[in-house]
């Protein structure tokens, strides 16, 4: 966790840049987004070898959030989030080379070569899980803020989900005995705008907005730019103070965009859900552009620096898909370990 500085009011006007916080916490931001968006590339580049064998949910373009939170949360602390949650998982300190065992399905995987993509698990770092049922992991994750309320030990439960979860019976359950007990549970929507293939205008009432939907609840809740670290650092800081002193349940919508396909590793701007120039719009708000020109407003910020940077990631990615190559998949008895009858 890097320090916080002070900021006024970021729930309310979800506006900062670069001239409020220290090189060295920008530059974590940038090298976490940076490091989530080569790893999905190397997936996304390995997944046609046919030696992945998961279904694969990638969230290019959308790691912003993730690496703000990966700044402010604890190793103590939980989380869990969705299908998509790859980003997720590193931010909170899951291991790279357990994820991408995973992945292939390796004994050496998070859980052991069985969950693949979709099923990470990760007791170590406090990752609780991901699941592949669109709004499964929400009860999971405020049960944990439940234990996290009776240990009364300043712990939170990060909640990842997409907008098509704000559609799930779970959903409203969950929320509302959150906010009933005033949890420490920090509900992140990530709204990429689509589920599937369906956008939210086929899927819910027009002019509302899902961060009001939670407010009505009774939730505290929040809206910020979910392209932009440093209005998602700035915001989640305080709202994560917040709860750790006892304020109880947030919500906060981020609208982002993932940029490939929804499950897979093509682009699929042609099958007609979407256009292209909404694509080209949305890419143009690269968060990591954004973010690296930001850091040029206030400090040097050279080429080399950031060369050095992708050198260093690329170096260590491509030593861990080569570690992952040579480990070994499970034995057939293991499948019968690690299962409750």
């Amino acid at each position: 966790m890097d320090e916080t500085f002070g900021f006024m009011n970021p729930v309310k006007n979800c506006k900062k840049d670069s001239k409020f916080f220290s090189e060295k916490l920008l530059m974590n931001l940038l090298f976490t987004m940076k490091r989530i968006r080569k790893v999905e590339e190397r997936i996304a580049k390995e997944y046609p070898s046919n030696e992945i064998r998961c279904p694969t949910h990638l969230s290019i373009g959308q790691e912003a959030v993730a690496a703000a939170i990966s700044q402010l949360v604890h190793h103590s602390d939980y989380a869990v989030s969705t299908h998509r949650g790859h980003a997720h998982y590193l931010a909170k300190g899951g291991d790279l080379f357990s994820m991408i065992s995973e992945i292939y399905g390796k004994s050496t995987g998070c859980s052991k070569g069985k969950g693949g993509s979709m099923h990470l698990i990760d007791l170590d770092c406090g990752f609780m899980g991901t699941s592949a049922i669109v709004g499964n992991s929400i009860p999971t994750g405020v049960g944990l803020s439940l234990a996290c309320q009776l240990k009364n030990n300043r712990q939170i439960s990060t909640i990842f989900l997409g907008d098509g979860a704000t559609e799930e019976g779970a959903f409203y359950e969950s929320l509302n005995f959150s906010v009933l007990k005033n949890l420490p549970s920090l509900f992140i929507c990530e709204n990429n705008l689509y589920s599937v293939y369906s956008p939210l205008s086929v899927r819910q009432p027009l002019n509302r907005s899902i961060e009001s939907l939670a407010k009505s609840i009774g939730a505290k809740t929040a809206y910020c730019d979910g392209n932009d670290a440093i209005k998602a650092y700035s915001t989640l800081s305080e709202i994560i103070q917040d709860i750790r002193d006892g304020g109880g349940t947030w919500f906060v919508e981020f609208p982002t965009y993932r940029w490939r396909e929804h499950c897979g590793y093509q682009f699929d701007n042609n099958i007609g859900y979407r256009t292209e120039l909404e694509f080209i719009k949305w890419k143009k708000n690269d968060p990591i552009k954004k973010l690296e020109n930001n850091i040029k407003k206030y400090y040097p910020l050279e080429e080399k620096s950031l060369n050095d940077m992708d050198i260093k990631i690329e170096n260590e990615i491509n030593s861990i898909f080569e570690k992952v190559s040579e480990a070994p998949f499970p034995s057939q008895k293991e499948a019968y370990e690690d299962i409750y009858a």
